[in-house]
């Protein structure tokens, strides 16, 4: 029997002063079975830093051709493709084709890094491409704040993001590796 994802909620209220967007957002989040408790938060930390009103989840992990999250625009064109790990040349070709703009939120410790040296050179080659790291301790301190109903705030400014809740907070300042476009 195949095992089922978790479904944790998230109460959400977001002020990112760079982009002057105040919104709050009941979002339920999938865990996959072989999803990590760091990961699942890091696409939520993702959505904060992005927030837009059509910004959504897709079936990610569960689905090779969709991301972790996109936004489309009202003719169903993807206006903005956002996956979290270390993607292959191939893969890049692909999305960035299919997106006007694209992000990659990498996170993998030192298997990131070696993808970032065997890519970096080729990212050029891409157009409309960020990419951004997230270091490991982040990740870690972003799973403390999991709960399967959660009241979160999260505060943009510079590119950093405070993430608060009961449990505490955290701040996730993801690094740019590439690219110079706007969230």
């Amino acid at each position: 029997m195949a095992l089922k994802a978790t479904i944790y909620k998230a109460d959400l209220a977001i002020s990112d002063m760079d982009r002057g967007y105040y919104a709050s957002h009941n979002l339920t989040l999938a865990q996959h079975p072989s999803e990590t408790i760091e990961r699942m938060m890091l696409r939520l930390a993702v959505f904060a830093l992005h927030a837009d009103e059509r910004l959504q989840f897709s079936k990610g992990i569960s689905a090779d051709d969709e991301p972790d999250l996109w936004r489309k625009n009202y003719g169903d064109e993807v206006e903005q493709w956002i996956e979290l790990g270390e993607p292959d040349e191939k893969r890049l070709r692909q999305i960035c084709g299919r997106a006007e703009a694209v992000w990659i939120y990498s996170y993998g410790g030192r298997a990131a890094d070696i993808w970032w040296e065997g890519m970096a050179g080729k990212a050029s080659r891409f157009d409309h491409l960020n990419i951004m790291s997230v270091p490991p301790e982040t990740l870690a301190e972003l799973a403390t704040l999991c709960q399967r109903n959660m009241q979160l705030t999260a505060t943009v400014q510079d590119g950093a993001l405070w993430f608060s809740s009961e449990q505490g907070s955290v701040t996730v300042t993801p690094q740019r590796l590439y690219g110079s476009g706007e969230r």
